[in-house]
């Protein structure tokens, strides 16, 4: 024991006499340490401590006390390690770890990262629970996904109903957002067509604000050209007739002045009414004065003139003296003017000789000169009687600003007219049946645009058109309610516009087009629903409102007729003849008495006949049944006796809905039995189907 003790201990070492320990640095194994038995003691963390040529070797322990709480101990802290592989290699490298995909990386940049969720918009993430991975919507919108990649990170170790559970997931999610897209597309097609209507009002606004800009422009230069000249007509003037006072800016005193000055024309102008008859906005722009024709060749003066500028045309008189004979008027003029030449201002051209001749003689004798050149290339001078007149300038500039105002009137025109055809193509490209219609659409062609009134306001024919557009879109869709609605609303409209016969039959044209329509589909709805006594009544209802209540009773009662043939059909006789008789009466009598009595109800008691004709009618196809089945039977036999009790018991069910056939039943069967004389067998099996 004492030489033990002496031995290397970590307490002891730096006492020693020979120093510490040297410990060896680790060197590479090229394979397995040989182990002769030698127990290692486990660390901490389960793996054993450097092996080595320089390594100092663990102390074995001394042997146990004894006892069998010593072996289990010494089997505690000890384990033996001697049957390695034999492909044991301790330079190969580590497994590598399997791959995962981050989330985030799919993110958006400076985008933060939510709590893990099992909602829509939580990262794609599986939840703690182990339910299948949550969708990430955001993820999904990248436009650099990789769904390959996507799918393998997010479904590595998903199981094959998470899988599942996650492709119902995505297929829900595709499924919403194509709904999502399908109402977008409605909602922007409501849109623009809502946007359409502003725009073509706010068009029709503008036009007129543009037209009252052109009477108030129109008003202002004709009261100031009067206001402007205040001589007489001799002079340069006419008088205008109306006092200061009365001078406004108002379109009855622009017309009154204008019929003024025109009157004034016709009586100091003789001859001017043949050249200029009075008409509607006809009127006096400029007395442009005294004038002299020239010669054409040598520009020598011919005879003195005075010209008239009006709104269309140019008006050349000529002053010759009045006869001696005359009774002499001190007030009365010594010359008198005779209209000479009449031109239109869009037919003639007006050349100021001052920039066009090129000698200089001659240019200061045409100075003041202009020429009137006409359609057929005849051409007159004129010259103004005092040099440097200002009445050219003013003439030239009044002409250029009439001549102006002539070709806007005639483009505002044109337009009117392309704008009534476009209106006439546009209403028979929309409608083809308007076709036929030839009268109304000769009507329209000649109405440039009319206006009617809706609830105090003035809308055009568009507005027609942008509310059939409505009603065809509540008819596509099957909203029958607000599509009757509208029928009778537009219906309506058409009745209160007493005084515009063409607006009136072109609405009920359209409506009446759409109605039949719409009528087509409620009869298709009420075949397909006549059991239904709600329905029956709602969809009657309809077809009432719309004015087709004669068809849909005569579509309700062919779909109950052929219901009864239907039924009956599948009665199948099986031998028992009162059974089959029991079954093919009830079933008659029994929709003869739903059917009446639903008619009772949806129907007005004016058509009340109709139903009783048809339930007569069926009752005698019942009878025609029963007479065949019973034509192989004795008369008054128990089993005839059965039968025919048994059809009347059921009869009497009509007495419910008022109606009383009883008396009828079995009359096809005595006809038939006197006729013949004689009981003849009949396939019974056949004639029941």
């Amino acid at each position: 024991m004492s030489d033990d003790r002496k031995g290397i201990s970590l307490r002891s070492g730096g006492k020693r006499k020979g120093g510490r320990p040297t410990i060896s640095a680790p060197k590479q194994i090229s394979g397995p340490i040989p182990n002769d038995g030698v127990d290692i003691p486990r660390s901490t963390g389960g793996r054993p401590g450097p092996a080595g040529p320089g390594a100092p070797q663990p102390r074995p322990r001394p042997p146990p006390s004894g006892g069998k709480t010593s072996d289990m101990v010494m089997r505690r802290y000890s384990t033996r390690f001697n049957n390695l592989p034999q492909n044991f290699d301790a330079t190969a490298p580590p497994v590598p770890s399997v791959p995962r995909i981050d989330p985030a990386r799919y993110a958006q940049p400076g985008e933060r990262r939510p709590p893990p969720s099992r909602g829509e918009g939580a990262p794609v993430s599986r939840s703690r629970a182990g339910g299948p991975p949550a969708i990430d919507v955001k993820a999904l919108r990248d436009a650099t996904l990789a769904p390959d990649q996507y799918v393998a990170g997010i479904l590595s170790e998903a199981t094959e109903d998470e899988i599942r559970d996650y492709e119902d997931s995505l297929r829900k999610l595709k499924s919403r957002a194509a709904n999502d897209l399908q109402q977008n597309v409605y909602q922007n097609r409501t849109q623009f067509i809502k946007i359409s209507k502003e725009a073509e009002k706010l068009k029709g606004e503008m036009r007129s604000l543009r037209n009252l800009i052109m009477d108030l422009k129109s008003n202002t230069t004709a009261l100031r050209s009067a206001s402007a000249n205040q001589t007489s007509p001799m002079n340069g003037d006419f008088g205008t007739g109306l006092s200061k006072k009365d001078r406004r800016s108002s379109v009855a005193d622009r017309t009154a002045l204008w019929n003024s000055q025109m009157q004034a024309l016709y009586k100091n102008v003789e001859g001017s009414q043949k050249f200029l008859p009075n008409s509607l906005g006809r009127h006096v722009v400029q007395d442009a004065g005294f004038w002299i024709e020239l010669d054409n060749a040598t520009y020598k003066s011919r005879r003195s003139m005075q010209i008239f500028l009006l709104n269309d045309h140019l008006l050349v008189a000529s002053r010759k003296k009045r006869k001696a004979d005359q009774p002499n008027d001190n007030r009365a003029p010594v010359t008198k003017l005779v209209a000479d030449r009449c031109w239109p201002l869009l037919e003639i051209d007006i050349v100021d000789m001052a920039s066009s001749n090129e000698s200089s003689s001659s240019r200061n004798k045409l100075a003041d000169a202009i020429m009137v050149r006409g359609m057929g290339q005849e051409s007159f001078i004129y010259r103004t009687e005092k040099p440097e007149d200002t009445q050219k300038s003013a003439l030239m500039l009044n002409i250029r600003k009439a001549v102006e105002e002539l070709r806007k009137g005639l483009q505002s025109e044109m337009e009117a007219n392309n704008k009534a055809k476009e209106t006439i193509n546009y209403f028979a490209s929309r409608d083809p049946g308007l076709l036929e219609k030839t009268e109304l659409l000769q009507t329209l062609s000649d109405i440039k645009d009319m206006l009617i009134e809706v609830d105090g306001k003035q809308q055009n024919l568009r507005w027609v058109e942008g509310q059939m557009d409505e009603l065809d879109i509540d008819v596509a869709l099957q909203q029958f309610e607000t599509a009757v609605a509208k029928v009778e609303k537009l219906r309506e409209l058409a009745r209160s516009l007493k005084n515009n016969a063409i607006a009136q039959d072109f609405i009920n044209f359209k409506v009446q087009e759409r109605s039949t329509k719409l009528a087509g589909l409620i009869t298709r709805n009420l075949i397909d629903n006549h059991a239904g006594s709600q329905k029956t009544r709602r969809n009657v209802s309809w077809l009432t409102r719309l004015g087709f209540e004669d068809r849909a009773r005569e579509a309700y009662l062919d779909a109950r007729g052929e219901l009864v043939k239907k039924r009956s059909r599948q009665c199948i006789f099986q031998g028992d003849l009162h059974l089959y008789i029991w079954q093919l009466s009830f079933v008659y009598f029994s929709i003869i008495r739903n059917t009446v009595a639903c008619f009772q109800s949806c129907f007005p008691q004016a058509m009340m006949s109709a139903c009783v004709k048809w339930a007569k009618e069926e009752v005698e196809g019942f009878n025609v049944i029963l007479a065949r089945q019973l034509s192989s039977v004795e008369k008054d036999s128990e089993v005839w006796s059965k039968c025919m009790d048994r059809a009347k018991v059921h009869a009497q069910m009509l007495s419910e809905v008022q109606l009383d056939f009883r008396d009828l039943i079995g009359k096809e069967v005595l006809a038939d039995q006197h006729v013949n004389g004689e009981n003849k067998p009949v396939g019974l099996g056949v004639s029941a189907a």
